[in-house]
């Protein structure tokens, strides 16, 4: 059986939950404090529709213009004669007055133009957390007053179940400031690729159920190719195996790579915050790796190569898998093709391990915050139902994802089949123009994630990666952490101690899993992460939500 009832022992906490005072109160379907939201009649009026609600489609009633801070994409850079741009001024009667910002600046505009106080309206491409520092200047909306004026918002939250999701966006204040782009499921992107070819050869599954399984495979790949690596992985550049590591954990019952975040983790059985590095999950999680390492079933450079190492090792043949995501594997292919070497390439369902066939993942994604002098304008609530329309409205995600029906693409059904000069994706390679640059749809300035529903998100996946995320479907999600909001003085006071941690364990994750430190003096590493203020870190969090539980029931 691939699925398990059984619940990890460690409850894995959203990144940013505690170093960015991530909190959570009852809301209802995602809405604002008590009586705090404002009756629409006192909001500015210009350009609001009398009578919208989900499956209206937004048209400001005379012409408007929101201010937009816009994140500049060097691949489809900004364009004013783009075709969304042409769209939304004729069908919605909405224009931008823009302040653009390029990719490598932009978290630094925006901290600057918020800090200066010059942030225009729409303040585009934030991630869950990100929003956080400019609370306490008020230069930020706390949105979640106004929420009750964006019907179909409301309408996905409460279908979707993402109540409890919304909640730990909220701050000390019980609002929260972030309006956040919002998935119907997690999709999984990352998994192993390897040599469909070889696995076939050999006889060896593409669904090992188990990561003791998936090693036996690279067993007996190793039996059948003995002068030769397995495994060469990637992603190690700001920690080793950043992404492996954030992939397996949730199997293991912890947090690591990507994922680990600042470290802490709800403990069930306990029901307290632990330090994810120090305990006997984060352990066995390494000891694993150390057994692939230790074993010659993967090379001991996948901890320090550059990307393109791991590329061409197993692009000439060398080696026979890495892992990959659903658009890196199109990468691991050319280089096959490049280098000559015949093969085929797949990717692999996650295995199960130890704490059961968990998936780990957010439904809470990259979103937008509002200029707290967005409220006073004369059109504010016209605004409103633009952005809700435009995000959060079937019609409005479709719009901004695919464009015009009959313009750019076609519909039979459910499917949706891009015409055949416009490339996106890879769906029509070599075609003159591509939807992003050229037209500016498919842009994530207006549209919150590439398909919020279940169906949109699929719309343009490949075949092979609409089978993966099917077959990593029935797989149980972890469960996130109860809230422990802290206040901007225990900010401060653990931001030294969250980073002299981090460091720690991942120097001593690498030296684990490479052998060049002992399993044995685990007990030796826990130690010096007490030296470094470990349990003063967790007597402020766990006090934190002892605190927040307590003032909330």
């Amino acid at each position: 059986m691939r699925t398990t009832t059984r619940r990890p022992l460690a409850v894995v906490a959203t990144a940013t939950t505690l170093a960015l005072t991530l909190a959570a109160c009852s809301g209802g379907s995602g809405g604002g404090e008590g009586g705090d939201t404002p009756e629409a009649s006192e909001l500015g009026q210009v350009g609001a529709m009398e009578d919208y609600e989900v499956g209206t489609t937004f048209k400001a009633t005379e012409p408007v213009t929101f201010g937009l801070m816009y994140r500049d994409h060097p691949n489809y850079p900004l364009k004013a004669d783009w075709d969304i741009l042409t769209k939304l001024q004729e069908n919605q009667n909405v224009e931008f007055d823009i302040q653009t910002a390029p990719l490598s600046d932009w978290q630094q505009a925006q901290s600057i133009a918020i800090g200066a106080g010059n942030a225009p309206d729409i303040i585009s491409v934030t991630y869950p957390g990100q929003e956080v520092p400019f609370v306490a200047g008020g230069a930020i909306l706390p949105v979640s007053d106004y929420v009750e004026h964006m019907p179909n918002f409301q309408d996905k939250v409460e279908r979707w179940g993402l109540e409890a999701d919304i909640d730990r966006l909220r701050q000390e204040d019980g609002k929260y400031y972030l309006l956040p782009g919002l998935r119907e499921s997690v999709r999984p992107m990352y998994t192993y690729a390897v040599r469909k070819d070889v696995w076939d050869q050999l006889g060896l599954s593409l669904e090992p159920e188990t990561f003791e399984d998936f090693k036996a495979d690279l067993e007996k790949v190793k039996a059948a190719y003995p002068d030769q690596y397995p495994i060469s992985d990637r992603w190690s550049a700001n920690g080793p195996l950043e992404a492996t590591l954030n992939v397996a954990a949730p199997a293991f019952g912890t947090i690591a790579g990507w994922g680990f975040g600042e470290g802490v983790q709800w403990d069930e059985d306990a029901e307290e915050f632990v330090y994810a590095g120090a305990t006997d999950e984060y352990r066995n999680l390494l000891e694993y790796y150390n057994g692939l390492i230790a074993d010659g079933l993967m090379d001991p450079e996948s901890l320090t190569q550059e990307d393109d190492q791991a590329l061409q090792k197993m692009g000439s043949g060398q080696t026979f898998a890495q892992l990959t995501n659903d658009q890196e594997i199109l990468k691991i292919r050319s280089t096959l093709t490049e280098l000559g070497t015949t093969g085929e390439v797949a990717m692999i369902r996650v295995p199960a391990g130890p704490a059961g066939d968990i998936e780990g993942g957010q439904r809470l994604v990259s979103g937008l915050m509002l200029s707290s002098t967005a409220a006073e304008e004369d059109d504010f609530l016209a605004m409103l139902q633009f952005l809700d329309w435009l995000y959060y409205s079937d019609e409005g995600l479709e719009f901004a994802k695919w464009g015009v029906e009959g313009e750019t693409y076609t519909k039979d059904g459910d499917t949706r089949t891009l015409n055949p000069e416009i490339d996106q994706n890879g769906l029509n390679p070599g075609a003159p123009k591509a939807l992003n640059v050229d037209y500016g749809y498919h842009n994530g300035v207006w549209m919150l994630e590439h398909g919020s529903t279940d169906d949109l998100d699929r719309s343009m996946l490949r075949p092979e990666v609409v089978d993966f995320v099917e077959s990593m479907s029935d797989k149980e999600l972890a469960p996130v952490a109860p809230p422990a909001p802290l206040n901007e003085l225990e900010r401060e006071q653990v931001s030294l101690w969250q980073t002299a941690l981090r460091d720690h364990v991942y120097q001593n994750t690498a030296a684990f899993i490479l052998g060049q430190r002992p399993l044995s003096e685990w007990d030796a590493y826990v130690t010096e992460l007490e030296g470094k203020n470990m349990q003063q870190y967790l007597d402020v969090v766990n006090g934190a939500q002892q605190r927040f539980a307590e003032a909330n029931g």
